[in-house]
């Protein structure tokens, strides 16, 4: 009996068209699996493979795969995985090929850095599927990472001096807070919701990285102090150690969107969204820099891995004091001249 309904996409891959969607057939042509699948696929009584994409997915968080990634990778790949069981889930991941992996990146490819993540993720996958004894050979692995379109390219900005100024004396309380913490501690906007009132001791705060887990104590700025300090005096009483400084209205800690949307609204009102939260860190890296700090020493209190971001603002650091040097010698010498 003609089958109706089948599309064969130019790959020599079979679908069955359904209510305007496709439906890849994986078994061969011909066969009686490939019957199977069609008629369950027409009926709506398809049933989720024993080694589809959501039960390889399940047995992957209980894996030491998962378990062992730290907290910041998690988060980036938890968008990951809800993406492939959402678009995928139901699927049998013996079916992958590398096409489909590079078609999954392309279709994603307006949001560069998760079109990224996903062939990323599938070979992370694949591993753990190949160890499962589904599949031999991990097909995602070896595709090309896409490259950022120029014109998407957007360098973090660093704050200025009057910027800083100017949110320092009109940004509300509790931005303001959120504000010192970014520059005082050099950390990434990831790590400051991670702040204790244990972690401060009066004159520095510690933490450990979500991105590297290095563990860090790092001296307040007379700046962040003053702001930690009007900010647990206005409690009603003392803090338990595990209380969190950033907390939002409601007395919980604020999640990472939570901090972001206090201080756009705040840059918004202010007239600062050309600097970003992620552009304080790089503000302290100069601080530390005009300071005469070295690149080893700004790595200790910024704890990046590498030093290219450090070369990076440091060296904007140091050229915008070297020309301020240089500019008091010339109006020195042309004082000299004149009179």
């Amino acid at each position: 009996m003609k089958k109706r309904y089948l599309w064969r996409h130019s790959s020599g891959r079979i679908y069955v068209r359904v209510r305007g969607r496709h439906y890849r057939i994986a078994a061969a042509e011909g066969t009686a699996d490939f019957d199977r699948e069609y008629w369950e696929i027409l009926t709506g009584k398809r049933q989720a493979a024993k080694t589809s994409w959501r039960a390889l997915i399940e047995d992957y968080r209980g894996s030491d795969r998962w378990t062992g990634l730290k907290p910041r990778t998690r988060r980036d790949y938890e968008k990951i995985l809800a993406y492939l069981d959402e678009k995928i889930g139901g699927r049998d991941v013996r079916a992958l090929t590398r096409a489909d992996v590079i078609a999954a990146q392309k279709a994603n490819a307006h949001r560069t850095r998760f079109a990224n993540y996903i062939p990323q993720m599938l070979v992370v996958l694949c591993e753990h599927a190949i160890d499962l004894g589904w599949i031999e050979a991990n097909p995602a692995k070896g595709v090309r990472a896409l490259k950022t379109p120029e014109a998407r390219r957007q360098a973090h900005e660093p704050w200025p001096d009057w910027a800083v100024e100017k949110f320092r004396a009109e940004a509300s309380p509790r931005a303001r807070l959120i504000f010192e913490i970014g520059i005082g501690s050099v950390q990434r906007p990831g790590d400051w919701t991670k702040f204790t009132w244990g972690d401060y001791d009066g004159a520095s705060l510690a933490v450990r990285q979500g991105k590297t887990g290095k563990a860090l104590v790092l001296p307040c700025t007379a700046a962040l102090k003053a702001a930690l300090d009007a900010a647990k005096a206005s409690l009603a009483a003392a803090p338990m150690p595990n209380v969190p400084i950033l907390v939002n209205l409601s007395g919980e800690r604020y999640t990472d969107s939570g901090v972001s949307q206090v201080m756009r609204k705040e840059r918004l009102r202010l007239g600062l969204m050309a600097y970003d939260l992620h552009a304080l860190r790089y503000r302290g890296v100069m601080e530390l820099a005009w300071a005469g700090c070295d690149d080893d020493e700004i790595a200790s209190f910024s704890g990046h891995s590498t030093k290219a971001m450090i070369l990076h603002y440091a060296g904007i650091a140091r050229q915008i004091m070297r020309a301020r040097q240089a500019g008091t010698k010339r109006d020195r010498n042309t004082n000299r001249f004149e009179k």
